[in-house]
């Protein structure tokens, strides 16, 4: 049978509003009734309720994350290894993790956000879709504080943690022209979203730099973000363009061209050099191990939790935005 509040009042010789007042540290009481007290709480195997404990003083210790991960789309691990960074930080000071997904949908997403507002939740950490709130006039968070991640939305300011891809994409670009490669590639999804962009500014920032020009033939964005799309806009761009190299910022489409380079049997990088934006195992286990720009997914969540706890301590401070360094790791495509 499990043990009730009036079980440990009743073995410690007190009332239950005594316990009560142990339990949750709301008024003094004396060490040595606080011994008994939990002398009886250990001897009943009693455990306090954590979500009554939570409404009694108007805290949930719950904090949202939703996140943006279509149906096989190989994000799920870069979010994961966020997520993983954030929970090592909440369950530190007593916080509980509730995870969400907005399939990078923004009705999906308002939808989380709304499920969110009902939980009473004491934070929100998000990476947000390129259409945030579109056709709303107010912000569709409640008055909890929010943290950005990944991304930064056109609208609704708050405290974010972003990658610096732009410095980390213009070496990988740079290393690609010092290798002499002239007519380089660009492969990503929709420009939308703000880290994919910055991805893009840096790859024509970089042939600026070094005198070369910027041909809109040689750019393939698509919504379409699977390997098989990466196959069939390599192709094009190899066939009907004659690049010799290719930034591909997103690593679901570099899977693709890989595909359809060993195909062809275009050897890397004595034929064609490859870059890929982010770094996973399958990038360093291919023939030759591909030259990825790696970003510090845990310590992003790390940060984001670390920022979000401040916001909750002191949320009038000033939002701000958190710029974590991109690694440029020298591998054999280049």
């Amino acid at each position: 049978m499990v043990a009730k509040i009036k079980d440990v009042a009743s073995l410690a010789g007190v009332s239950t509003a005594t316990v009560s007042h142990v339990i949750n540290n709301t008024r003094y009481v004396s060490d040595e009734v606080k011994k008994k007290v939990n002398d009886a709480m250990q001897e009943l195997n009693y455990l306090p309720n954590p979500a009554a404990r939570s409404l009694r003083r108007q805290r949930s210790n719950i904090i949202g994350l939703i996140v943006p991960i279509k149906n096989n789309d190989s994000t799920q691990q870069y979010f994961m290894s966020i997520a993983s960074g954030i929970e090592s930080v909440l369950k530190k000071h007593g916080y509980h993790l509730l995870l969400s997904n907005s399939m990078e949908n923004a009705e999906e997403e308002l939808e989380r956000i709304k499920v969110f507002n009902s939980q009473h939740i004491e934070g929100l950490i998000i990476a947000p879709t390129s259409r945030l709130g579109e056709g709303l006039e107010q912000s569709p968070f409640g008055s909890y504080p929010v943290v950005y991640i990944d991304r930064k939305p056109p609208r609704f300011e708050s405290d974010c943690v972003v990658v610096d891809g732009f410095s980390s994409s213009c070496a990988g670009v740079k290393l690609l022209i010092d290798r002499g490669h002239k007519r380089i590639g660009f492969l990503s999804g929709g420009l939308e979203i703000s880290s994919t962009r910055s991805r893009f500014e840096a790859y024509e920032q970089a042939l600026r730099d070094h005198g070369l020009p910027f041909d809109e033939a040689l750019i393939r964005k698509s919504y379409d973000t699977s390997w098989k799309a990466g196959c069939q806009l390599t192709a094009e761009l190899v066939e009907r363009q004659g690049i010799t190299a290719l930034f591909a910022a997103n690593n679901t489409l570099c899977l693709g061209a890989t595909s359809y380079l060993r195909e062809r049997n275009i050897r890397i990088p004595e034929d064609f050099g490859l870059l890929c934006y982010d770094d996973y195992e399958w990038t360093e286990v291919m023939t030759p191990s591909l030259t990825v720009i790696r970003q510090p997914t845990f310590g992003i969540g790390e940060k984001a939790a670390e920022l979000l706890l401040q916001r909750i301590s002191s949320p009038k401070k000033k939002s701000q935005e958190y710029l974590l360094p991109g690694e440029l790791i020298r591998r054999g495509s280049i």
